[in-house]
């Protein structure tokens, strides 16, 4: 029964997906519509089962690049954090400039990281990085800050530095948060890849499907499309299967396995 629950998720997203896909066949069929405009998805699929290795290759470049930025995000969003929720000035000063830059639409910032770090991997790094970076200090930030004053009063009464009520009190509390973002800033971190292969890319999906639309390769383009979907479904549960591994005990995790 528990292994069913936690299935089903994937089970629904499976049946949503066929469902689409079937409308999508069907509507292109009746309606007679050409491939350069809507290409079916039997040809789309026949586009990458018939080239495997070149959407391997691409697929891995930008998977790369989404880790790195990702795991950058992710180190230093919870410093960040842990900065913010341990400094008074930190939070008067670096939180409220993070909150005010982001605003700033991050897609207008490429260009300037391609002139700072040249046309290689490291501006989409970059570029990744920071658009996953703020769900992460946010919800960090507000996870580190979500904890009873009791237990706070408790370590203290035991003597327990700083540090210690840190690291053994507030992190372990704000864990559900850290992951939370984490799950966001994933998205975002593939997001920020596809937009740095975007304004200077040579491989990865984002240059195929940039490419594809200069030549009007719309079956190209699609398929680059849906191998990103998979790529991104998997990231996420990859962090969702960590999220279970270490946090059991947490009572989201325990409403999924009707516990």
């Amino acid at each position: 029964m528990s292994y069913w629950r936690r299935t089903e998720p994937a089970r629904t997203i499976v049946v949503v997906l066929a469902v689409l896909t079937a409308i999508w066949e069907l509507s292109v069929h009746l309606f007679g519509i050409r491939a350069f405009l809507l290409p079916a998805p039997s040809i789309v699929i026949a586009d990458i089962v018939a080239n495997p290795v070149f959407f391997g290759r691409q697929s891995l470049y930008t998977l790369y690049v989404t880790t790195a930025g990702f795991l950058i995000a992710l180190i230093g969003g919870v410093l960040a954090a842990i900065a913010i929720v341990s400094s008074s000035f930190i939070d008067r000063t670096f939180y409220t400039l993070l909150v005010a830059t982001n605003s700033i639409p991050k897609v207008a910032l490429a260009p300037l990281f391609v002139i700072w770090l040249g046309t290689g991997g490291a501006p989409k790094i970059a570029i990744a990085a920071i658009i996953a970076i703020f769900p992460i200090v946010i919800n960090t930030t507000v996870g580190l800050r979500a904890i009873d004053h009791d237990m706070i009063d408790l370590a203290r009464s035991a003597r327990a530095s700083r540090l210690d009520i840190m690291m053994k009190v507030r992190f372990p509390n704000a864990l559900p948060s850290l992951f939370a973002g984490a799950k966001i800033g994933v998205s975002f971190a593939l997001i920020g890849a596809i937009v740095g292969e975007f304004v200077a890319g040579e491989q990865g999906l984002g240059y195929v499907i940039l490419t594809s639309q200069a030549t009007f390769n719309s079956t190209r383009a699609f398929a680059a499309i849906v191998v990103l979907g998979i790529l991104g479904t998997i990231m996420f549960f990859a962090i969702e299967w960590i999220e279970r591994w270490m946090l059991p005990w947490h009572v989201s995790q325990r409403a999924k396995t009707g516990h």
